[in-house]
């Protein structure tokens, strides 16, 4: 190998001597390669079963895919069902639990897995009767382990629950609804209750209705005859027993007449998430279907496209600006999409609307279409190498009823496309004037800007439309916090407290978290401390006005005087109390639903710019959630009464950051203690 390399690395270096290399110009575009793949051999069994194998002896290695064709399905309070599906029935049968199931198939070095629609396995070839026995036990006897869908129930809620704080998650949530509406399988979510709502039974009778032989298909790619394929799966396949299998219609969703703006207010973002979007006819067997390739990638096909060198490139609004437009067999989507920072939201959306009103009206270039073409050559033809594709090729043609050259006649249609007949399918795809714009920032700052596209309707961060609370006028921020100083006791109370120790444990798979904090008001001091297992991940002190942070190898960092001053709130016991003093601004943003219990919105910022956004419930006055760009989204409960003070008890962080919500309960807490120069060291 070393030598081949030297010597292409030779070769290279002695022609690029003599050759004078234009880099500006593209080179010229070569014929069409001719795309060739083994000729699928088909049979069908007597239960329906309809089953291609495709010959590839250049390595020992078989995989087998298993697809159902059913209708898309509308899971409604049980939303999240689906997605458990492939896991319980690869998780054990009634012949071999989950980890006798899991050593066999680590023995062979092979893979098994599942979906609501699949049931897909690799091996190496020599083992390709095992591995057909493994996944035959595995569709006929599955037990669905109660304890495995409790397992698979936390986690999925576990990822619900900082999805509330994704900024991507939530513009995907908001999209799928707008798009296609809460009464539509693409436009549902699934919530901590529904995936609740999900029982073993629930999952028995989906697997007993729907995996049928007689709508599914079955592709082998690999080193196996077409006999050998066909005795095996006779052997293991034909007791499968076919059935009726229910068949669901939608209504079609539609564009909107006119632009409109959908929002979700994240008051402690810096950044906007924008997705310029709508659904559309668009399928393999579409009549535009590749011209629409050609013009999605022209659009936003990454560093080629005209959303990123107009939105990165020309304006610096983002690092990042792309579109697509989407394939389905029951609706598809368009899509063009960034983040951007804040300031820039309604700018970056004039851009978006006038890349694709420009596209449509204006078409492509000679030279983009060539582009685009050699780059979509190069995509499909790496996408060969993977036998999974080999196999969906084979599945799609019969179950689409596309023609029995459609894949190796692929490029060679693409590469013949004419300027003329993608530029007419860019005025019959895109739709400039009838777009939903979803944005995910900070409200109080794009709002205004947005009206310029559209009225603009506003929405929580699960894609319903947002409660609009009525709030009294006469209301201040001011008031607001005089109002929760004296739920937790008073003013004069909560000013007496000067010194605190704290500590709180929170729960981490297969450890724990213990936090200490260490307050000393006087001294403007504060220390706070986090180990796990005993051991030091993070210590941060702040004493003289400066901040120190060191982790678990003991490196310390200063923080700056921005870092700093995002910090200095964590040095007081009630920050509220001290706002005025150290400069801070408030500004109260009406009043929001959080997490069912409506609050006032108070937005706090430093000198520096930072922000802090505080919630405290209308009806207790007590603060019950903070977040920041920084932060996440913190929550307090369980207050509790300490020497005449209200103290919350449980604190839950939810951030992109971790990876489950960390929820901390305080197990110690004593005010006015004695405190030393030690516990600031």
């Amino acid at each position: 190998m070393k030598n081949i390399l030297i010597y292409i690395l030779s070769f290279f270096l002695f022609t690029s001597a003599f050759t004078q290399v234009d880099r500006s110009v593209l080179p010229e575009p070569g014929p069409a390669p001719e795309i060739r793949f083994g000729d699928a051999e088909s049979f069908t069994l007597n239960n329906g079963l309809k089953v291609f194998v495709i010959q590839n002896d250049k390595l020992p290695r078989i995989t087998y895919s298993l697809i159902l064709d059913r209708d898309p399905i509308l899971e409604g309070e049980k939303a999240g069902l689906l997605g458990f599906v492939g896991n319980m029935m690869t998780a054990g049968t009634s012949n071999r639990n989950k980890d006798q199931f899991n050593e066999e198939v680590d023995f062979l070095g092979a893979r098994i897995s599942g979906s609501s629609t699949s049931l897909s396995a690799s091996a190496l070839s020599k083992h390709q009767e095992k591995v057909m026995e493994l996944m035959a036990d595995v569709l006929y006897n599955p037990a669905f382990p109660e304890d495995e869908l409790a397992k698979l129930k936390t986690q999925s809620k576990s990822g619900l629950a900082l999805a509330k704080n994704d900024p991507n998650t939530i513009s995907t949530i908001l999209t799928s609804k707008i798009v296609y509406g809460s009464d539509h399988p693409y436009g549902e979510i699934e919530t901590e209750l529904t995936v609740d709502n999900v029982t073993v039974d629930d999952i028995k009778s989906y697997y007993k209705t729907f995996f049928k032989p007689n709508i599914a298909y079955l592709a082998i790619v690999g080193d196996i005859d077409v006999a050998t394929a066909k005795s095996l799966v006779t052997k293991y396949f034909s007791k499968w027993e076919k059935g009726s299998v229910p068949g669901f219609t939608y209504e079609k969703p539609k564009a909107p007449e006119k632009n409109m703006v959908a929002l979700v207010d994240r008051s402690a973002s810096q950044q906007s998430v924008i997705d310029v979007t709508f659904p559309l006819d668009n399928f393999l067997s579409s009549d535009d279907y590749l011209q629409s390739r050609i013009i999605g990638y022209v659009l936003g096909g990454g560093f080629a496209g005209r959303l990123l060198r107009n939105l990165r490139e020309d304006k610096g609004f983002t690092y990042g600006a792309y579109a697509d437009i989407g394939s389905d067999r029951l609706v598809a989507r368009f899509s063009a999409s960034s983040s951007v920072r804040g300031s820039a939201t309604d700018s970056a959306v004039n851009e978006i609307i006038y890349e694709i009103r420009n596209l449509r009206d204006n078409g492509v270039t000679e030279k983009e279409l060539e582009g685009a073409k050699q780059a979509l050559t190069g995509s499909f033809a790496r996408s060969l190498e993977s036998p999974s594709t080999i196999a969906n090729f084979a599945i799609n043609q019969e179950r689409y009823k596309l023609p029995a050259d459609y894949y190796t006649t692929y490029l060679k249609r693409l590469n013949e496309l004419t300027l003329e007949e993608v530029n007419s399918a860019a005025k019959r795809l895109l739709k400039p004037d009838n777009l939903y714009i979803t944005v995910v920032g900070n409200g109080s700052e794009i709002q205004e800007g947005l009206t310029a596209f559209g009225e603009v309707k506003r929405f929580t961060n699960m894609g319903d439309p947002e409660r609009q609370i009525a709030m009294d006028a006469n209301i201040s921020a001011e008031m607001v916090i005089e109002s929760y100083l004296k739920a937790i006791g008073g003013v004069e109370k909560a000013k007496s407290i000067k010194t605190g120790k704290l500590e709180s444990v929170a729960e981490i798979p297969g450890a724990k978290l213990n936090m200490s904090y260490i307050y000393d008001e006087n001294n403007e001091s504060f220390a706070n401390k986090i180990t796990v297992m005993g051991n030091v991940a993070s210590n941060t002190v702040i004493k003289d006005g400066k901040a120190i942070v060191s982790g678990s190898g003991n490196q310390s960092q200063e923080l700056n005087d921005e870092q700093f001053e995002s910090l200095k709130m964590s040095m007081f016991i009630f920050p509220e109390l001290h706002y005025a003093q150290l400069g801070y601004s408030l500004e109260i943003d009406g009043v929001k639903d959080v997490e069912g219990e409506d609050a006032y919105q108070i937005i706090v910022s430093n000198p520096t710019g930072g922000k802090q956004i505080n919630y405290y419930s209308v009806s207790s006055g007590l603060k019950i959630k903070t977040e920041s760009a920084e932060s996440g989204e913190i929550f307090y409960s369980d207050y509790e009464e300490t020497d005449g003070i209200k103290y919350p008890m449980m604190m839950t962080l939810k951030s992109p950051m971790i990876p489950i919500p960390l929820t901390a309960k305080v197990e110690k807490i004593a005010f006015n203690v004695p405190v030393s120069e030690e516990d600031f060291k």
